[in-house]
């Protein structure tokens, strides 16, 4: 393992993070903000509580989710495609750097600026509302696993998009949707059955379900089956990204 070669990878991807705050983190923390005053005006003077929870408590881990979901995949996808289109590619695949450890040091990245402007609007959330957590261990392992999982993703998305338009198609196109449609605003047990049984086929539910508990203790779908849901994609991402590996696939293709 090309320890140094990692470092340089993932310190190039943070400082690239630092040179562009304004869009690399402020701007989703205002758009977050914003989701908490919109919804909480319009919407939190209608529903007070949900299961017991206050609405715009309710609604921060999926608040949260869609963030970290969206930036994942934003940050695993730009920064393993630039290089690609600008050719500065070339230079790390003429290093003798293996393709694991460009892996680790692109996704390592994503993952960790995705997880850091999580964190904030966490933080940011207790302005708005009262925040509680009470199942600590489990937040922070769904926090992990799906930083992870959407990085890889976003790491796949990189490596097989052609264009800008195809970089950003699943991001914002199939993902906030998913997202929305997934409990991140309401409880699925308010829908009525036949949209219960649809809602179940959306992936991002499990997410944002076993997400929501670990803060409250409540959950559209067994906290188990969730942490096994995210655990899948995990599997099927690297499973992925191995047999494309394997096959040769280059990253400058």
């Amino acid at each position: 393992m090309n320890v140094e070669a990692v470092k340089s990878i993932y310190f190039f991807e943070m400082a690239r993070t630092r040179r562009t705050l304004l869009q690399s983190v402020i701007s989703p923390v205002i758009s977050t903000s914003l989701y908490f005053i919109v919804f909480g005006a319009a919407v939190g003077s209608r529903i007070q509580e949900v299961e017991g929870v206050s609405y715009g408590a309710f609604i921060t881990p999926g608040l949260i989710m869609l963030t970290l979901l969206g930036q994942c995949i934003s940050n695993g996808s730009f920064g393993i495609y630039f290089p690609k289109f600008t050719g500065t590619i070339y230079e790390v695949l003429s290093a003798p750097v293996a393709m694991t450890e460009i892996l680790l040091g692109y996704v390592g990245a994503a993952a960790t600026k995705g997880m850091i402007i999580g964190f904030i609007i966490l933080l940011t959330a207790n302005l708005f509302v009262d925040v509680r957590i009470e199942h600590p261990f489990m937040m922070i392992l769904f926090f992990l696993l799906t930083a992870i999982t959407f990085s890889l993703f976003g790491f796949m998305i990189g490596i097989w998009a052609g264009n800008f338009e195809q970089l950003n198609l699943i991001p914002m196109l199939v993902v906030p949707p998913l997202t929305f449609l997934g409990g991140s605003f309401y409880s699925v047990s308010m829908l009525p059955p036949f949209w219960q049984a649809v809602s179940h086929l959306n992936p991002v539910l499990y997410l944002v379900s076993g997400f929501r508990w670990s803060f409250y203790g409540i959950a559209d779908v067994n906290p188990a089956i969730s942490l096994a849901m995210i655990t899948v994609f995990l599997v099927l991402c690297l499973g992925t990204l191995a047999w494309i590996f394997k096959t040769g696939y280059r990253l400058r293709n």
